[in-house]
């Protein structure tokens, strides 16, 4: 039997090379990976190593590494991020190629992976579909995944984040010790795979792409772990937390110049295609502008706790609105507005009180009483908001 390319007693301090693959119950397929691994590193003259991660697998997954020559590191949190961070943290190699252990993707393509990491790239991205050169045999993707989901979800992370790349879920990927540091991946789940995607792109990081082909799934003993819906939902969910801007600054943008454009319309008098318009139409403006900055403040605070948990790097943006939107001078903006629409509130009073709290004018007295409660209502978000921005924005380990 051939020596394997390296194992847990022969080493070194430093390898060119560390094969991670994630393990949860593995048993039909590893021995198959370890060996497709080991081969392709020991052929194209590699230093290097594999190291199964396992997160408690129960049949027989650990015997089988251990004996095929791989290193075992024993992940205690479960999950497929936790797994991952849990072998690469372990892994002695300066570039990292991580893939699953279920044989769906051939480890006998590694050196073409190394090829592009030694060439000066980051991240290196395998690439499954045929819009990025790769292949996919038949009976290895389900239909949804490779003609609606995969390309929905790879053409929102190239428009959103100017990732290079045409295959987002691809879990075969390589990329250097430092680039890993840099992208300090803290999802735990499936979205460890796209958060390093994203983050690498908004880094700057430079990313190749590697065509591979897709094999089906080897295993028997038990199904994917995949859920096509609810990993859909899940990814589509993280995109947008990753985009404040679309999530919330656009909508926001949106509601506050339509709630802006009637306000004009009404308070100047100017006549909409002969509709007529009144204090209704300053109530439903009221809302939308309520609306629309709520959902500004929201994405200006999911900024802030994004980067001091080191999700989002910090931007030209970012620290622009850092030094301009700090506590003191939101305390100053959110009380002059609650102090003007209060004193509108206050004024309509005092005209009310004149005639005796008697009747009034609903149209002229709305229009003061309207503009009052809408600018009182976002002096109070804006103090609430600026003391938990500070509060989010602080220093702390």
């Amino acid at each position: 039997m051939p020596e394997p390319a390296s194992s847990a007693n022969s080493v070194a301090d430093t390898l060119e090379l560390s094969v991670v693959m994630p393990c949860l119950n593995e048993a039909d397929t590893l021995a198959v990976c370890i060996g497709k691994a080991l081969r392709a590193m020991r052929e194209a003259g590699i230093e290097g190593e594999v190291l199964v991660a396992d997160n408690g697998s129960k049949d027989g997954s650990i015997e089988i590494a251990e004996a095929k020559g791989a290193r075992v590191v024993h992940v205690k949190e479960r999950g497929y991020g936790n797994a991952l961070m849990g072998g690469i943290e372990a892994a002695k190699g300066r570039f990292i190629i991580m893939g699953d252990a279920d044989d769906s993707y051939d480890f006998l393509e590694i050196p073409r992976f190394v090829t592009e990491l030694r060439k000066g790239y980051d991240l290196a991205q395998g690439c499954r579909l045929e819009s990025g050169g790769g292949k996919v045999l038949p009976g290895a993707m389900p239909f949804l995944h490779r003609h609606w989901g995969n390309p929905m979800f790879t053409a929102f992370v190239r428009n959103w984040f100017s990732a290079p790349i045409h295959d987002v879920y691809c879990g075969l990927r390589g990329f250097t010790k430092e680039a890993y540091a840099k992208i300090a991946p803290r999802c735990t789940g499936m979205e460890f795979a796209t958060e390093m995607i994203i983050k690498a792109a908004l880094l700057k990081l430079s990313i190749a792409e590697v065509p591979i082909t897709l094999h089906p799934d080897g295993r028997k003993a038990h199904k994917p772990h995949l859920r096509t819906f609810r990993d859909g939902w899940r990814t589509l969910r993280f995109f947008l937390l990753y985009c404040p801007r679309r999530l919330y600054v656009m909508p926001g943008l949106v509601l506050w110049g339509l709630g802006a454009l009637f306000y004009t319309v009404v308070l100047a008098g100017i006549p909409l295609y002969g509709i007529r318009t009144g204090a209704h139409t300053l109530l439903v403006a009221s809302l939308f502008i309520l609306m629309g900055y709520q959902s500004l403040l929201f994405g200006a605070l999911t900024k802030v706790f994004a980067i001091g948990e080191g999700m989002l790097p910090q931007d030209r943006k970012s620290r622009l609105m850092f030094r301009l939107a700090n506590l003191e001078r939101g305390l100053v903006a959110g009380g002059l507005s609650m102090f003007v629409g209060l004193g509108l509130i206050a004024y309509a009073a005092s005209h009310w009180a004149g005639t005796g709290f008697g009747p009034l004018d609903y149209g002229s007295t709305m229009k003061l009483v309207v503009p009052g409660m809408t600018l009182a209502a976002i002096g109070f978000q804006t103090i609430l908001a600026s003391f938990f921005m500070s509060l989010l924005g602080m220093r702390r380990k």
